[in-house]
């Protein structure tokens, strides 16, 4: 599936990452409003070979991981990493670019070091999962966020969250009873756990600014 909204030779489209576990259409939608050309594929050489790859998720991540790597996805995306195209993982695609996960006992990307916990509010008014619209509070600044006020609201949909060992690689925290990283970064890759497809102007705004990011500047 293509959207040739760009010219004939397709140059800058989005490749969205197909592998059963995704919230494929609406980040499509999303991107093709914003007149952002974009593919959905879960062909691993399309994949190693993108351009640009955005990489979104909903589920469980054991058994996200058991399609990656029965496809071949797994290592092409980390190709595509190592290749120093833009990445942008969202929701479980975030969750499964750490080294493990506590959901299922899944070993997963290992483009981050560290795990995938299980949200325990302190307030156990709290419902799990953490649903609805919540604001970042942001650790350092990112070419993401350019042209985003600082209060704006994200949505999230989720019951587990990355714990990075190093702690420089988070961009932003969110609360649900505790503070969690919601976005973490380094070089070529930026992940949210929130859902900017469906996060209204600001999460538009972001998939725009991912659209025209440049890490190597």
């Amino acid at each position: 599936m293509l959207d040739t909204l760009t010219d004939k030779k397709n140059d800058g489209v989005i490749t969205i990452i197909d592998y059963s576990a995704g919230n494929l259409t609406s980040v499509r939608r999303a991107l093709v409003s914003l007149g952002i050309a974009c593919r959905v594929t879960g062909d691993a050489g399309e994949i190693a070979a993108a351009e640009r790859v955005i990489f979104p998720g909903v589920g469980n991540a054991k058994s996200a991981m058991e399609s990656l790597n029965s496809n071949g996805v797994a290592d092409a995306l980390r190709t595509a990493i190592r290749r120093g195209v833009p990445v942008l993982g969202i929701c479980l695609g975030m969750q499964i670019m750490m080294t493990s996960s506590d959901e299922g006992g899944a070993n997963c990307l290992g483009i981050f070091d560290g795990g995938v916990k299980l949200l325990r509010p302190d307030d156990r008014r709290l419902k799990i999962p953490h649903m609805g619209w919540d604001s970042l509070k942001y650790v350092k600044e990112h070419a993401l966020f350019d042209g985003i006020d600082s209060r704006s609201e994200f949505y999230f949909v989720h019951s587990y969250y990355v714990d990075p060992t190093d702690k420089s690689d988070v961009i932003a925290l969110s609360e649900h009873g505790v503070d969690f990283p919601a976005v973490i970064g380094r070089g070529n890759v930026f992940a949210v756990q929130f859902h900017p497809e469906k996060s209204g102007a600001a999460g538009l705004k972001i998939l725009q600014n991912f659209a025209a990011w440049n890490p190597k500047k």
